[in-house]
């Protein structure tokens, strides 16, 4: 039986910053009480499962007391960090996070990069990017960071050009070139792999992908290169968290030699370790 505890939370306006305690489970400052446990707020997979790992297998010897939370959504592990309701979050990139700040105001800083989800395409009708027909409909994270990685995703495999230089802001108004008319249609990342049935094509986060038994590794129609990738999941906490011991602690333990070992035997490539 998994030992995190499930909270499943609808998604919130990106701009929704304050959320009361009891949206995670407790009725204290887990980030200001050093004494008690590290709560870390986390997506299920495959975040929530590597931590529950270091908690059932190497926190006890390390005299940590970490209590996992689980987050179906990309904002509130954010809201969450910043109003004290966790500790630290593990479930976002730097990209993702910059652009997040930015907006909402936040002071998340990232502490320790652990793994890399490569994006794929994935297709339900299609056997490879070539099958895709003229005028196929490829849903896509619609967050900005993840719209554009998905668009940057499409034009390294020559499915689509995109305008030079264009960032981690690009929407499908940056393509240059699109020879096979595809239209895109824009979900929260969390109902992409559900939208399978009802697009041609969908560009899947690897976390969300792994949740809805599609192997990255192997059903992936085209998938992220993992040499020089800038968009590794970290461990984060509030600027000014990073030297709390109890975050050093899980730090050191999430890039040990025992953490990699058990990416690489449970994942078999659909997860990276970035350490």
């Amino acid at each position: 039986m998994r030992n995190a505890t499930k909270i499943t939370t609808a998604v919130l306006a990106a701009g929704a910053l304050t959320l009361g305690l009891t949206a995670c489970g407790s009725d204290k400052d887990s980030a200001s009480d050093t004494s008690g446990p590290l709560v870390v707020a986390a997506s299920p997979v495959p975040h929530a499962e590597i931590l529950d790992y270091v908690k059932d297998n190497l926190a006890k010897k390390a005299g940590l007391d970490l209590e996992v939370k689980e987050f179906t959504d990309y904002v509130t592990p954010n809201t969450a960090t910043e109003d004290g309701s966790v500790g630290a979050n593990y479930f976002q990139n730097q990209p993702y996070l910059d652009d997040f700040n930015k907006k909402n105001g936040t002071h998340i800083v990232p502490v320790v990069t652990v793994h890399l989800e490569p994006l794929g395409l994935y297709s339900s009708k299609a056997k490879s990017a070539d099958d895709l027909k003229s005028g196929a409909t490829i849903a896509v994270p619609n967050d900005s960071v993840n719209e554009a990685r998905a668009l940057k995703l499409l034009a390294a495999n020559g499915i689509i050009t995109l305008k030079d230089g264009v960032g981690n802001e690009a929407t499908p108004s940056d393509i240059t070139k699109n020879p096979k008319n595809l239209k895109f249609k824009e979900l929260e990342a969390a109902q992409t792999p559900r939208s399978l049935e009802d697009v041609d094509a969908a560009v899947i986060n690897g976390n969300y992908a792994i949740e809805a038994d599609l192997s990255p590794a192997e059903d992936a129609l085209v998938l992220e290169s993992a040499t020089d990738n800038p968009y590794g999941n970290f461990l984060a906490v509030k600027d000014g968290n990073e030297d709390d011991p109890r975050v050093k602690k899980l730090a050191k333990l999430l890039t040990s030699p025992e953490v990699k070992k058990f990416i690489e035997d449970k994942y078999e490539g659909s997860v990276i370790p970035s350490f």
